[in-house]
């Protein structure tokens, strides 16, 4: 039951970060390749244009995370691991455990500065879209990244207990 739950949650946050980073880089690529047209065939700017750019790249800087998470390519230091290969595995979980705490203050911390936005009201100087909605990327994907992590904690410990079986059955 826990890991048909795993792979559904798997699934539904792997095609949510996929597509909403395709779809929202795309988007950035084709208002900055009409933004360059515009600038050197007809000397007119689109201002809304550098706006959308910078809130695409703030967005898929948070949703990478959580992709990155999936993929396990966040930055790590692994130069203990290659002297101490004996303590990859409790590095592993330090490291996943660190990821935790920042997601859940991320959560904590986020939903404070999206209910801050929302109180004051305020909206992004071009296009004029309230900074509730920016800012709410925050919290979103410190739940993403909570849910990543505790499925790599899943998958980690299913993994240890399938070699220690499998070293027990080469043992007898």
């Amino acid at each position: 039951m826990i890991e048909k739950i795993a792979r559904f949650l798997d699934k539904a946050l792997g095609f949510f970060e996929d597509w909403t980073l395709f779809i929202t880089v795309m988007l950035a690529l084709f208002s900055l390749f009409i933004n360059v047209v515009l600038r050197y065939a007809f000397n007119y700017c689109l201002a809304w244009s550098e706006e959308l750019v910078r809130d695409v790249i703030i967005y898929t800087t948070f949703v990478g995370c959580s992709a990155a998470i999936r993929r396990g390519v966040m930055i790590k230091v692994d130069a203990t691991v290659q002297i101490f290969p004996k303590l990859k595995i409790p590095l592993t979980f330090f490291s996943n455990f660190t990821l935790l705490t920042f997601s859940i203050l991320l959560m904590i911390y986020g939903y404070k500065l999206t209910a801050l936005q929302a109180i004051t009201n305020q909206h992004s100087i071009i296009m004029g879209i309230p900074l509730k909605y920016l800012f709410a990327i925050l919290p979103i994907t410190g739940a993403m990244m909570f849910i990543r992590i505790m499925l790599t904690f899943h998958y980690d410990i299913m993994k240890l207990r399938k070699n220690k079986t499998a070293e027990q059955t080469t043992e007898q």
